[in-house]
């Protein structure tokens, strides 16, 4: 299969999710080689060139704010949450796709996640990564970060436990953890495979030494298909629990626009939603660039939109309930909230947001639109920036009038808010880079499973199927 130019749907058979002609040599080798190759491709030293450029001025803009503070962002009276808190939220919800993927899709056993659960994961870290960050940097002291756990200490300065703040930092640490368990697991079998077919000496040390002994025994099948499936399951309502608790940080408050119970079901098919946007963002360009059509097909593509149409209805109905709820309620400050949306200082990122988020991925109602790698790549770009700017309308349309008129003030970003902002994504691409050269970036073991049997029993060598 090939995706040269524009594809279109009748390319791909019902139900297929490997290419055909596919042996277990084939998948082991096309999947392996990428890591294993010696000669890296001259796409991938643009991309982690870019990405390393991006990354320093990450590194300066840290500098800056360790330096002066603070002060050098845009927070004001009363918006005293900007950048850092929309950039927080916004990366966490990008995480959400890699564990949906994964835990959830692999329970209800659906097998189209093998082409795309492996990079999703480790997209979800990289975006937990970055968006671990920002509260931190948001402190203006992230030297006294350590103060949000509740260790022993002479001061018996304790964690409001009732701040859902406080909430945030076990949930976000919970879901890291679980998310990178879940990930190094199921990279074991395939960690083993990279150690028997690498040339180097220290390829071999590195990835046996990550493999942990695997040899392929049933005991090490049956400890690991034990280890995954319970992995799974707890990380499965982490799904939810993350970025319900990241509405919390909203919902709990009493500022107008913030204090709705819709808060945590929006939020959650919001991530999502993001989520598997920057999955496709990722997906479309991979499987150009290394040869994927095989592994990642249209049939994948067109699930990762279908996904992307529901949930992008669910955050339509949202908007919409948002909106009802400040106009029915007859509350003065959720009326002038909403109105100063329409038609105030914000209005233009509030109405780009609905075109992003609304209008547009309604084009996915259409299978030629969800097949087209050109036009599904265009949507999913769209559709995270709209997530950015719902982000940014949220946090600072609330906060920029609140109930005290004197203290009305207007935000806007300066130039080491941008900076960082810009720069995290250097952090999140030289991540993404690394394990895409040093990785499997899809699972090899679990491709194999899908290898039609009559081409399992004819493949030479006489391997089986895990």
């Amino acid at each position: 299969m090939s995706d040269r130019g524009s594809e279109s749907a009748p390319t791909i058979a019902p139900g297929e999710i490997i290419g055909p002609g596919q042996t277990l040599g084939s998948v082991t080798d096309k999947i392996a080689s990428v890591a294993l190759r010696g000669k890296v491709p001259r796409g991938w030293w643009i991309g982690f060139g870019l990405s390393l450029a991006l990354l320093v001025v990450f590194i300066t803009s840290l500098g800056v704010l360790f330096a002066y503070g603070t002060g050098v962002w845009g927070v004001n009276v009363p918006v005293a949450w900007g950048f850092a808190i929309i950039n927080f939220v916004w990366w966490i919800g990008i995480g959400h796709a890699g564990t949906l993927i994964s835990a959830i899709l692999l329970l209800f056993r659906q097998q189209w996640r093998t082409s795309i659960n492996r990079f999703a994961e480790a997209m979800t870290l990289f975006a937990v990564a970055c968006a671990g960050l920002y509260p931190i940097l948001h402190l203006g002291r992230p030297w006294l970060a350590y103060w949000l756990f509740p260790y022993p200490n002479t001061m018996a300065m304790w964690p409001n436990f009732r701040s859902p703040l406080v909430w945030d930092v076990f949930a976000v640490t919970t879901y890291a953890t679980v998310s990178f368990l879940f990930w190094f697991v199921g990279l074991i079998p395939d960690l083993a495979t990279l150690r028997d077919r690498s040339q180097s000496l220290i390829g071999k040390k590195v990835y046996g030494i990550l493999a942990l002994g695997w040899r392929g025994s049933a005991r090490h099948w049956h400890r690991y298909e034990t280890a995954y499936l319970l992995l799974a399951a707890l990380s499965a309502p982490l799904v939810v629990s993350v970025h319900t608790i990241v509405s919390f940080d909203f919902a709990i408050s009493v500022v107008p626009g913030w204090h709705a119970t819709i808060f945590p079901p929006y939020f959650v098919a919001g991530a999502i939603f993001s989520g598997f946007a920057m999955v496709a963002t990722i997906a479309i360009p991979l499987r150009r660039a290394y040869g994927l059509e095989d592994f990642i097909t249209l049939k994948h593509l067109d699930n990762m939109a279908r996904v992307m149409l529901a949930t992008g209805l669910i955050v339509a109905y949202g908007y919409m309930m948002e909106a009802f709820f400040a106009f029915y309620s007859a509350n003065l400050f959720e009326r002038s909230m909403m109105s100063l949306r329409f038609d105030g200082p914000y209005s233009a990122a509030y109405w780009a947001l609905i075109v992003c988020n609304v209008l547009i991925p309604q084009s996915l109602w259409f299978k030629r639109v969800r097949t087209n790698v050109v036009s599904l790549f265009v949507v999913s770009v769209i559709v995270n920036i709209g997530m950015w700017l719902e982000r940014y309308v949220i946090v600072v349309t609330s906060l920029s009038n609140d109930f005290l008129p004197s203290s009305w003030q207007t935000y806007a970003p300066t130039v080491w808010d941008i900076s960082l902002y810009v720069g995290s994504f250097g952090l999140f691409g030289t991540l993404l880079f690394l394990f895409i050269r040093f990785l499997p970036m899809i699972s090899i073991f679990e491709m194999r499973t899908l290898v039609p049997e009559a081409e399992v029993e004819g493949a030479s060598g006489g391997e089986e199927a895990p």
